[in-house]
């Protein structure tokens, strides 16, 4: 008997043996046994076709179950296959000559006829030749899927693929490459490929078809192209030596990846990294320019030779320096509060002179020691907006400063405002050094600066227009830059909403604060940085209040319980017991009701002060705390 079939037969090992009679069914079952083939015995035509369709190695077709098929049937079965199918069939007669025999020897491609009787050696023979033959064809099944998959593949990827011969003629063309270079397929067959190479680089192209044609792979070479507009494009290729049936090389693939988006974003990394050492710099050159003076002015102040003299000098040069320092850090947690959305206006009805004013009397200084000439102008009329008087001084300011800063001595700076168009249009101009067409489209950015006219320092992080912007923007205004170029002068045009005539103040009223008499505390100051601690405790002695000082949370606590503390001013990252716990282990003891909590940090982030809140403290200063504003919270009642 013939091996059974089961569902692990390989298709070309499948044999289809058709007998329609019983003596024909056991010829075919004893040549497949003798060939050790697995076999299925078809008894009609129909059963044929529905075995055709699982798939089959080869045929055997005894002569009487041909005649009977019909055998037009079982020629159209057979001829109902793929293109690659040509399935062998072996037909077993009793005369070569017989008319079934010649008639599908005429009408069936892949034919074998084996005339009865046959030997044992000539069936497994034709057998096994015949399932040889398919096996062939099965592989070649399986090739054209892999070109049509390959074939697919390249028409439809977003890469341009293409390929060339050995010295640049292009043979293939795929819709990547239409797209990226906008050849249609029929303008650039045949080509040279130079005609997609910038001249400057037809050199390389050459070194590019001698490295292929020594059978060399290119991964990854980054290079130029030009497309069919003159558009320079950015491209990564890859390309690889083809070679035919016999190894040898004839014909160059060829990947290219448009890779212009990337280099744009890899050279605004690049600047962003640069603008972000710069400022570093800057942060550092501006930090350090404060200490200086003040690292100075301690020496002076330890000098006991010191005439009480300098030493009255000294003190305001200090005092100015620090707020200096506390403005820089200022500027900068205001970026940051502005760009997370956590700026709130206080808007009220203030008048344009106002801020104006308010705005020339801050960057006064700057403007004088330029030697400048100011100019502001105003209408006859008062002109009215419900703003945030304080931001809008800042805004106006840093614009003053700006024109300060880069204009050559003793130049002019105009500052107006007009009413147009139902909005205020506020103006600053100078005839300082311009803005260089490159630097216009960034000029608002954080970290952008221009250049001294003088070349010497500007001082300044470069956030001062990055701040003008947001802050008028939260008003619901714009701010342009204007500039004819280096050396032509800048404006600034901000533009504000009027106020509607409806329009009343949300603020409510701001009464003055009554004086109030000095008022002594008990004061328990804590902060893991004793020249913090010790410095801060100094300063409140002199306020006349009394003070205890401690270093860290524990012994805090402890000082705390004997000393009964009315106010304590917490430092917030101590390490161990941070000022967060401290202040709820102080909330939680009874002995310590009606204590006022101060939180004295260097984080002044909103994070931060929701922290503090629920932490249970009934203020929140950032370092350096104004002492005045200290002082006013001590005494109040």
């Amino acid at each position: 008997m013939p091996p059974i079939e089961t569902h692990t037969t390989p298709l070309d090992e499948r044999v289809l043996a058709v007998a329609t009679r019983s003596g024909e069914e056991v010829l075919c079952r004893s040549m497949l046994s003798e060939a050790h083939l697995p076999g299925v015995i078809c008894h009609n035509a129909a059963e044929l076709e529905e075995e055709l369709q699982r798939g089959v190695g080869c045929i055997l077709i005894t002569q009487d179950a041909l005649a009977e098929g019909p055998p037009e049937r079982i020629a159209a079965a057979l001829e109902n296959q793929p293109e690659w199918s040509d399935i062998p069939v072996l037909l077993i007669t009793e005369h070569g000559d017989a008319p079934i025999a010649v008639w599908a020897m005429d009408q069936l491609s892949g034919i074998t006829v084996l005339e009865r009787p046959i030997r044992v050696v000539t069936a497994v023979t034709a057998l096994r030749s015949a399932l040889k033959a398919r096996h062939r064809q099965y592989e070649l099944r399986e090739h054209l899927r892999s070109l049509a998959l390959l074939a697919s593949i390249v028409a439809t990827s977003e890469d341009a693929i293409l390929s060339k011969t050995l010295n640049g003629t292009i043979t293939s063309w795929n819709q990547g490459a239409r797209r990226l270079f906008g050849y249609a397929p029929e303008e650039i067959l045949n080509r040279s490929v130079f005609l997609l190479i910038p001249p400057e680089r037809r050199e390389e192209e050459e070194q590019i078809l001698q490295r292929l044609r020594r059978g060399e792979r290119i991964e990854h070479y980054e290079t130029t192209r030009i497309t069919r507009h003159g558009k320079r494009v950015d491209v990564s290729l890859t390309l690889s030596p083809m070679k035919d049936e016999r190894g040898v090389i004839n014909g160059i693939s060829s990947v290219a990846r448009d890779i212009t988006e990337r280099r744009l974003a890899e050279e605004a990394l690049r600047e962003a990294n640069q603008r972000k050492d710069l400022f570093l710099a800057t942060l550092a050159h501006e930090l350090r320019n404060p200490l200086a003076p003040i690292h100075n002015s301690i020496h002076i102040l330890r000098m006991s030779d010191a005439p009480d003299a300098v030493r009255q000098q000294v003190l305001p040069m200090m005092e100015r320096q620090v707020k200096h320092l506390v403005r820089l850090v200022d500027d900068l947690m205001e970026v940051t509060r502005i760009s997370q959305g956590k700026i709130e206006l206080r808007r009220e009805r203030v008048l344009v002179a106002d801020i104006f004013q308010a705005a020339v009397e801050s960057s006064r200084p700057l403007i004088d020691a330029g030697g400048h000439r100011l100019t502001v102008t105003l209408p006859n009329d008062p002109i009215e907006l419900q703003a945030d008087s304080v931001r809008l001084t800042q805004v106006v300011s840093n614009l003053l400063n700006n024109a300060a800063k880069y204009s050559p001595p003793s130049g002019r700076i105009a500052l107006s405002a007009t009413v147009e168009a139902g909005g205020v249009v506020i103006r600053v101009r100078d005839e300082g050094t311009g803005i260089p067409p490159e630097l216009m489209p960034r000029i608002f950015d954080a970290f952008v600066q221009g250049r001294n006219p003088t070349g010497g320092a500007l001082g300044g992080l470069g956030i001062g227009l990055t701040l003008v912007r947001s802050l008028v923007e939260l008003h619901g205004g714009t701010v342009e830059a204007r500039s004819e170029g280096t050396g032509r002068g800048s404006e600034f045009i901000i533009c504000l909403p009027l106020p509607r005539p409806d329009h009343r103040e949300s603020g409510g009223s701001r009464g003055q604060a009554s004086e109030k008499p000095a008022v002594n505390r008990r004061i328990l100051v804590v902060d893991d940085s004793a020249e913090a601690a010790n410095s801060l405790g100094k300063m409140l002695q002199l306020m006349g209040h009394e003070v205890q000082l401690a270093y860290e949370g524990e012994t805090a606590l402890e000082k705390a319980r004997h000393y009964r503390p009315d106010v304590a001013v917490l430092d917030l990252a101590m390490p161990g017991m941070d000022g967060f716990e401290l202040a709820r282990r102080l909330r939680g003891d009874r002995r310590m009701n009606g204590i006022l909590l101060i939180a004295l940090t260097g984080y002044g982030q909103e994070e931060d002060r929701r922290r503090s809140r629920e932490a249970g403290f009934d203020l929140h200063l950032v370092k350096p705390a104004d002492p005045a504003e200290l002082q006013a919270v001590l005494t109040a009642d």
